[in-house]
């Protein structure tokens, strides 16, 4: 058995102070361990034969927001994606839970970080850290937090530059909600997303909470296009198509050649984004670290929100996602996660990494 094969799976739900994770702990055989020491290998999963654990660490404790009487009830999973070319490649994914921010029971911090590059893995696990702890030291946290994320994210920014980690191609994007009583501020850099369910009469419907920063966004392509980049695809910069003529069509439907981002008469850094943390040198070019935040108020008809990694919504639509929670709360992680990896080999030799964490909204009334 190799155990660079082994999917590493962690599943996490539980009221704690600070809970940042990106990598599962292992015992000293390389299996990841748990508190439990439970462990299975699904038949359904493409690393079936392959020593493919899954962690279940559970709590039956919410997390509070007494200002507005309700609690949250969280649930994590992070796994590995498969790459048959780097057996050992590293899950660039990370996550962080962090409640009571600056010492308020009323408000709590979510985010999934997606690493990519060279250094990715790295660039996240700064990125997790550094962004709580910068989001703490401001004062408009509660009050204004539009102003605190902005400020936060780009202080981030700057210290990942500043850092030892070389960021120059490599960095990180960042999905993240921050819940003040009963509000949700979203901040968004990347292409990584946050959904929310609603629910409509007898339907549950999938609202998103972000919006993809790539340049398949007009917005976003014609911004960076100001800031001197090229927006080609593979097979244009390669000369295989003419350059000067638009050949992608919309994000649902482009399929493995999307546009991306290039510096003029040379062929890097080809980001398939607009927005990342790190990333120096592609910020010659436009791509920046300033989130996108979108602020909604909470309401009972609100039963649930997700974040997650672009690994889940690959070849999963938001509504795909919000209807399996929606079926099997119990193990809407482990069976989300399931279906994005079977879709991705479906469609591809390899998955990406998948982190996504699911919030359900418990006891939220109008009075």
């Amino acid at each position: 058995m190799l155990k660079s094969w082994r999917a590493r799976f962690t599943v996490f739900t539980k009221n704690c102070v600070y809970c940042c994770c990106s990598r599962c702990t292992s015992n000293s055989d390389g299996h990841p361990s748990s508190s439990d020491g439970r462990a299975s290998d699904d038949k359904d999963s493409p690393y079936h034969g392959q020593g493919k654990h899954i962690i279940v660490d559970r709590s039956v404790e919410p997390v509070p927001v007494p200002s507005h009487n309700f609690e949250l009830d969280y649930t994590v999973l992070t796994q590995r994606g498969y790459y048959p070319d780097m057996l050992n490649k590293e899950n660039q994914d990370t996550f962080c839970v962090r409640t009571c921010m600056q010492g308020d029971p009323n408000v709590h911090f979510f985010g999934v970080f997606d690493g990519h590059g060279q250094t990715g893995g790295q660039c996240a696990d700064f990125v997790k850290r550094r962004l709580v702890e910068n989001l703490l030291k401001e004062s408009t946290l509660v009050d204004d937090p539009v102003k605190a994320y902005n400020a936060a994210f780009l202080a981030t920014n700057d210290e990942l530059h500043d850092s030892e980690i070389d960021d120059s191609m490599s960095g990180t994007t960042a999905i993240t909600v921050l819940v003040v009583g009963d509000m949700l501020y979203v901040a968004n850099v990347g292409d990584s997303r946050a959904v929310i369910a609603v629910k409509k009469g007898n339907q549950l419907v999938a609202e998103d909470l972000s919006c993809d920063q790539t340049p398949f966004r007009k917005d976003e392509c014609e911004r960076v296009k100001l800031e001197g980049a090229r927006v080609l695809s593979v097979d244009q910069v390669e000369g295989l198509k003419d350059p000067t003529v638009q050949t992608w069509g919309d994000e649902e439907t482009e399929g493995s050649d999307p546009p991306r981002l290039w510096v003029q008469n040379a062929m890097y850094p080809g980001t398939a984004f607009t927005r990342s943390v790190g990333d120096s040198l592609a910020e010659k070019i436009g791509v920046f670290a300033v989130p996108e935040i979108k602020t909604v108020k909470l309401t009972p008809d609100h039963p649930f929100f997700v974040v997650a990694s672009d690994g889940v919504f690959e070849f999963l639509s938001s509504q795909t996602v919000v209807d399996m929670v929606d079926r099997n709360r119990q193990d809407a992680c482990y069976t989300i996660a399931r279906e994005s990896y079977k879709l991705w080999l479906q469609h591809e030799n390899r998955t990406d990494d998948v982190t996504l964490i699911i919030v359900h909204v418990e006891g939220l009334s109008n009075v």
